[in-house]
């Protein structure tokens, strides 16, 4: 791929290997929630790509499943009966900066029966930057107000940053 092309072929890309991913698994109290984040390195910055399965599914119009989706900042999916990805830690926020411009802060899932899928581009990192670190889903949507993590709701889902580097 040629770095300083102004044209991406996002579709090429798509159908190419991630530079890095996600495998997400539900917390115990979500057991059938499963899905994986990928990112791919693009001209632009970053291209990132989740698909979830099993999101808890309300049902009922005015009360929309939408799910904040973090980066954050540890590296692993483990934690403790009050938090079961307690070592997730807190968003991925290198410059310190306020929410909603932390650079782990990433679009909602917006659930349909239980499935979402999102792809987004970011400048806001690199592949480089991401691999070690966690995705969370959370079990309300992000208020892009409420510092430091927008009132978003428990961690239900995580899944661990791998990828290869070249």
């Amino acid at each position: 791929m040629n770095v300083n092309s102004r044209n991406t072929n996002y579709e090429n890309i798509l159908r190419s290997r991630p530079q890095a991913w996600a495998i997400l698994r539900g917390s115990e109290l979500y057991p059938e929630l499963i899905g994986n984040t990928r990112f791919y390195r693009v001209p632009q910055g970053t291209l990132v790509v989740t698909e979830v399965h099993g999101l808890p599914d309300r049902g009922r119009y005015c009360e929309s499943p939408v799910f904040a989706c973090h980066i954050h900042e540890g590296g692993s999916c483990t934690g403790n009966s009050d938090d079961p990805f307690a070592n997730s830690r807190m968003h991925y926020n290198p410059y310190g900066c306020a929410h909603p411009y932390h650079a782990g802060d990433m679009p909602p899932l917006f659930g349909v029966e239980g499935h979402a899928f999102s792809a987004f581009l970011t400048d806001r990192f690199t592949v480089e930057e991401i691999i070690g670190k966690t995705v969370i889903i959370h079990s309300a949507p992000d208020d892009f107000m409420t510092q430091p993590s927008g009132n978003s709701g428990a961690k239900i889902a995580c899944g661990e940053i791998v990828g290869r580097l070249r």
